[in-house]
């Protein structure tokens, strides 16, 4: 990612102005500088054991690798695990092979085993390029498990699929690559299909996405006190960078600028990087809702719609606050923003353990219709959708839409409640409305009762805000020298 003003800015002032509650966490280290609050062995062999309780008799589940992607010639996009490899071995390294047994398996030496874990060997020549490997020792080490092999050792395992009534697994990845390395991942699935059907090579009549789906969809849903003890940080950082830049903002700051300046406030809180695309829309930019690209050079006095969030070891939050960049909303910026407040409002109300989620987005549906129709920007509520076209939710966790059911909530879900009104320039409605773009998202935990929001390190309402707005930052007398090679005239 470009640098901007933003990172230089926070390593010269020290970050004076962050509050500390963060700080202590980040700085539990182990004695390889590492932080101690990953997950531990012990989870990810608890959530092998609840896939084994939910799997059918005489089945199998086989989890590959996620395949790593090339950015430019030679060097790769930085690496992101599998979050099913990673939920369940812990194993965060490419090209690796996870096989999971309903039964224990009695191996060729007469000991038996529920599990196989395949791994990247260990080399020193390419540990120099590209960061040291676990290997079959540290996996034992580390990860606990008692049966690791080098992946290159999976071809000639004695492993009879056939025995299997249900080959589980994910969709394998067809657009991979046959590298140089014999025990790739491209070698691991050309060799599981050949174990699969040696006659032709194909997948097994028996093999079964749609349940894999489904059972790991079952598992992943539902957080562990675990799994919450890193969403809740993960989402804290994520409101941490909110707040700075609503401290910080003004109409001469580009949208790149402000993305670094969330994404440095990531980091320095110990999140290793951003769940999804940073988006960061001023204006009109803020009704495209995927909108990345956050290229314009100022942002003026519009409207901000950030929807940026934080992963940290491996889970991501999803927060969404939309402010005035003059400091001030306008008399139609609040009324917008206030309806969107109002429904998500509606929606919480809602929420607890059984309810249904399609309450909730009704809920949120209703009031933005009614809002819309009361202000005169629809004729009829079947209008609505044209303002707001997207869903109210999902569940946040390893992935940020993590894997999951949303009919019927549950205590211990993580989801997102994120009504929005987007209203484009050259809609059917008054001119003051266009280009207004507002969504509020908000990350909930799911309790007994009802809910818990765990943004509330952010502020929501208007008023709130406009405070945050107004307080000092770090950067307001900060100024960089012009750069030399813009002063010259451009071709």
């Amino acid at each position: 990612m470009p640098r901007t003003y933003s990172l230089l800015i926070f390593f010269i002032y020290g970050f004076l102005s962050l509050p500390t509650s963060l700080f202590s966490q980040h700085h539990h280290i182990t004695a390889e500088g590492l932080p101690e609050d990953y997950l531990p062995a012990a989870f990810h062999a608890g959530r092998r054991e609840a896939l084994r309780q939910l799997m059918p008799d005489s089945s199998v589940a086989v989890i590959f690798a996620y395949p790593t992607r090339n950015f430019s010639n030679d060097v790769d996009y930085n690496y992101h695990p599998n979050p099913d490899l990673y939920y369940f071995s812990g194993y965060r390294e490419p090209h690796s092979l996870l096989i999971i047994f309903k039964e224990p398996q009695t191996g060729a030496d007469g000991n038996t085993y529920k599990e196989l874990l395949f791994v990247q060997k260990k080399n020193a020549q390419a540990e120099q390029w590209t960061g040291k490997r676990l290997g079959v020792e540290g996996a034992r080490e580390k990860l606990g498990f008692s049966h690791v092999y080098n992946g290159q050792d999976f071809k000639n395992f004695s492993l009879d699929f056939s025995r299997f009534r249900k080959i589980l697994h994910d969709r394998i990845p067809a657009d991979i690559t046959n590298g140089y390395d014999k025990a790739d991942l491209w070698d691991l699935v050309d060799q599981f299909r050949q174990k699969l059907n040696p006659a032709s090579g194909s997948l097994s009549q028996r093999s079964d996405t749609r349940m894999y789906m489904e059972l790991t969809g079952k598992l992943r849903r539902i957080k562990t006190p675990e799994e919450l003890n890193l969403l809740r940080k993960a989402v804290e950082i994520s409101c941490q960078a909110h707040n700075e830049v609503m401290k910080a903002v003004h109409p001469g700051m580009s949208e790149l600028e402000i993305q670094g300046l969330q994404e440095f406030v990531h980091k320095k809180q110990g999140a290793e990087g951003v769940g999804y695309g940073s988006i960061v829309g001023a204006g009109e930019n803020g009704c495209v809702l995927h909108y990345t690209e956050n290229s314009k050079t100022k942002i003026g006095e519009s409207l901000l719609l950030m929807d940026v969030g934080a992963e940290y070891h491996g889970y991501t939050a999803d927060v969404t606050r939309t402010i005035p960049a003059s400091g001030k909303f306008s008399k139609e910026e609040k009324e917008i923003y206030q309806l969107v407040y109002e429904a998500q409002e509606a929606a919480f109300r809602t929420l607890r353990n059984g309810s249904k989620f399609a309450d909730a987005s009704n809920a949120a549906r209703e009031t933005i219709a009614e809002g819309l129709l009361k202000l005169g920007i629809i004729k009829n509520k079947s209008e609505a959708a044209r303002y707001y076209p997207h869903g109210l939710g999902h569940h946040i966790g390893l992935d940020v839409h993590d894997r999951g059911s949303m009919e019927v909530l549950l205590k211990d879900m993580v989801i997102t409640i994120e009504p929005g009104i987007y209203i484009q320039s050259g809609s059917d409605c008054d001119k003051k409305w266009w280009g207004i773009a507002v969504r509020i998202e908000d990350d909930v935990l799911i309790t007994e009762n009802g809910y818990e929001l765990l943004s509330r390190y952010s502020p929501r309402k208007a008023e709130e805000v406009e405070k945050m707005i107004s307080q000092k930052s770090a950067l307001d007398d900060f100024r960089l020298p012009e750069l030399e090679s813009r002063k010259k005239k451009a071709f």
